[in-house]
């Protein structure tokens, strides 16, 4: 299928391409910081509404956005704005559980659908020798929490979706699909 993707994420379009679909990603125009934040799932689902609202135009298209925190004690970890940011929220969830919510809005021929996806993840313990490592390859950089469970082995394990953790609930978006098709054999 083809996807309107109104991010600039690099993970979600290649989730998305691996998938098999052709994406075109676009930036949205929607302003998040003038989103309160409440619980998790209403705030991410929020974010990606908006994100996906402020895109017109897509015509046969699948729009799709997203919105992805990670939480921990009620508390989002967002992107850190330096190292030591960085290390800080490293060492907050070392030995921990957190969560990672991400907000999907769709939208297909007119008809809008959001939901929200939640994986607990559960980090071993890490040595600060080794959050210093992980910190000098610059990933955290850009990415809620300061790690990407795809170029880390912080998680212990996880309960719930990987990609979802990645910063896409390929899972759930597959299903949606599926409940597309069927609707159009009707």
């Amino acid at each position: 299928m083809k996807i309107l993707l109104a991010s600039q994420s690099p993970r979600r379009r290649q989730i998305l391409e691996e998938m098999g679909h052709q994406v075109e990603a676009v930036h949205p125009t929607f302003d998040e910081q003038q989103v309160p934040f409440n619980a998790p799932p209403a705030y991410v689902e929020t974010l990606a509404a908006g994100k996906g609202r402020s895109i017109k135009g897509e015509k046969d298209r699948l729009l799709v956005a997203a919105d992805t925190i990670v939480c921990l004690d009620g508390v989002i970890l967002g992107k850190p704005s330096d190292e030591k940011e960085a290390f800080e929220m490293l060492r907050s969830l070392s030995g921990r559980t957190h969560h990672v919510y991400t907000g999907v809005y769709l939208r297909y021929l007119g008809e809008e659908q959001i939901f929200t996806d939640c994986t607990a993840v559960h980090f071993r313990p890490l040595s600060q020798e080794e959050i210093r490592r992980y910190i000098a390859t610059g990933s955290p950089m850009d990415k809620a929490g300061a790690y990407g469970i795809q170029d880390s082995d912080f998680a212990a394990f996880i309960e719930g979706s990987f990609t979802n953790v990645v910063g896409f609930p390929a899972e759930r978006f597959e299903a949606y699909l599926q409940e597309i098709q069927e609707r159009g054999k009707k």
